[in-house]
Formats: C-alpha cells, sequence, structure tokens
C-alpha cells in the first residue's frame, strides 16, 4: 500500500462504475427531455466558458453519455461497463480504480484547455465553442475497456450476443483502429485522443505485473495470499469493536482512536460510531 492510499484511500468511492452508469442514466434522461439541446449545452466541457464564469462543467460533462444506438444498446453497454469496471475494482482495488478514472477524466479537463491554448496561438480562426463538442465520456469508457482487455486479456465475451471472442483480441483491434485515428485526424482530434486515454498508457507501464492474468489466477494469488497471512497468526491491525483485522477485508481502513484512553484501535465502520473509552478517575 503506498503512502497516498494509505492517507487518501478512505475517501476512495466504492461501487464507482455504478456511479458513472447513474450519471449516464440521468445525462440520458436530459437528452431526452431536451429536444433543443440547450440545456445540455450548458453542461459540456467548454474551457473558453469554464474561464468565463461557468465553471460546473468541469463536473457536469461527466452527465453528457457516450452516444447511443437506441434504448436496448444503450442498456446493454451500460451493464456492460458497469460489469467490466466492478471487475477491475474488484482486482485493483477501490483505491487504484477510482485513481485510473479520476485520472482519465483530470487528463480530459487539461486536455481542453491544452487544446484551446493551442488554438488562441495556431488557429485564431478556430471556432472555440466546437471544442466542447469533442470532449465526451466516450474515450473515457474505451480506457476501461481497454484496462480490462489488459487486466484479463483471456476472458471472453460473446459479439453480437453468438459469438465467443477473448478480450485481448478486441482490445487489440481496438488499439489499431484508434491508432489509426490518431494518425490520420486533424491536430484536434489528437488533442482529444491523447488527453483521454493518458490515464492507460501511465497505467499500461506502470501495471504490468497485473496483466497476463486470468480471474482464476488471479483469485488463487489473492488466497495465497490470505492463507500465508492466516498462518503466521499475526495480524498489524485488529478492530476493538467487531475484531475484523486487514486479513479479513484487506481494503478495510484501520485507525486509533484519540478520544479513547489507551491504545484501541477501529475499522472506518466503527471509528465515528463507537462510544468512547475512558478511564474511571
Amino acid at each position: 500500500m503506498s503512502p497516498f492510499e494509505r492517507k487518501f484511500g478512505k475517501y476512495a468511492i466504492r461501487n464507482l462504475s455504478f456511479v458513472l452508469v447513474a450519471c449516464y442514466a440521468v445525462g440520458y434522461v436530459l437528452l431526452m427531455m431536451d429536444r433543443t439541446g440547450l440545456i445540455t449545452s450548458y453542461l459540456t466541457l467548454n474551457p473558453y466558458a469554464i474561464l468565463h464564469g461557468q465553471i460546473w462543467r468541469l463536473v457536469t460533462w461527466i452527465l453528457i453519455p457516450p452516444s447511443s444506438g437506441g434504448l436496448l444498446f444503450t442498456l446493454i453497454m451500460l451493464y456492460f461497463y458497469c460489469s467490466i469496471g466492478t471487475s477491475l475494482e474488484n482486482v485493483w482495488g477501490t483505491y487504484r480504480y477510482n485513481v485510473y478514472i479520476f485520472s482519465g477524466m483530470l487528463f480530459t479537463i487539461v486536455g481542453s484547455f491544452l487544446l484551446m491554448g493551442y488554438c488562441y496561438l495556431f488557429k485564431p480562426e478556430f471556432e472555440l465553442s466546437a471544442i466542447a463538442g469533442m470532449f465526451s465520456t466516450y474515450y473515457i469508457n474505451m480506457s476501461i475497456f481497454l484496462a480490462y482487455a489488459a487486466t484479463f486479456p483471456e476472458a471472453q465475451v460473446l459479439l453480437m450476443f453468438i459469438i465467443p471472442v477473448k478480450v485481448k483480441w478486441l482490445g487489440i483491434i481496438y488499439a489499431v483502429l484508434l491508432a489509426f485515428e490518431f494518425l490520420a485526424s486533424p491536430v484536434y482530434v489528437k488533442f482529444v485522443i491523447g488527453a483521454s486515454l493518458l490515464n492507460f498508457v501511465v497505467f499500461f507501464f506502470t501495471s504490468r505485473n497485473m496483466m497476463h492474468l486470468n480471474p482464476k489466477q488471479i483469485h488463487r494469488r489473492q488466497e495465497f495470499k490470505r492463507d500465508v497471512r492466516r498462518n503466521t497468526g499475526i495480524t498489524k491491525h485488529k478492530c476493538a469493536i467487531c475484531g475484523r483485522t486487514e486479513v479479513d477485508s484487506p481494503q478495510m481502513q484501520f485507525r486509533f482512536c484519540s478520544k479513547c484512553d489507551g491504545n484501541y484501535e477501529y475499522c472506518e465502520e466503527h471509528l465515528y460510531t463507537h462510544t468512547h473509552i475512558k478511564r474511571p478517575k
């Protein structure tokens, strides 16, 4: 566990994939209700508008979902990304998955401002409002899929609900198409693709030890680590209320309470709800 995870891991959002899907669902409802596009135009990632006071766009652009091909396809897409995102969170851990998703969003926001700066310097004739339509959640979703393909290369999906295909081949095909699109597109699109997928590039070069493992291998590795810890009989953390240790809940955070008299440690569920222990005077 890194020092950053020890310090900020307790703030990680569990089941982040469900949160993203809920945001997309709200976005689809807004798109259906807003026939003129007036409301949703105030939600997009427009760096020019952000610098002129519309700071809510730094967050609301996440509500704008990727384009869909109908209700059925939309439901299937939401279920698919929710499923693969949950699988990644279970393997990586909640904190690491949060970092991956939010870094992708941050890189996208930074990329939109860099593109605006580029247009100011080299393409003054470019309509800055068009930037808002370029950056979306599409490549964020693609980064989730690429990460899943790299982590679970041997997993299978049913192409067109019939043909079983290993995820690694779909990931390779998409990566080739993406590389071709990057090389053949104008500089504006290069900014969009590069910024939105930078989190996957960072992941690829820093997480080689998590690749090429199928779910069974990952499960066996986790079970082995838990067995080793159990056999040693030594734990570093134990909740004074429920008795859970880091062996029972590897993702659980444990903290000492400064208001209790004595060295009493609690899990994150009981840290703020327990009754403080005071020595009799």
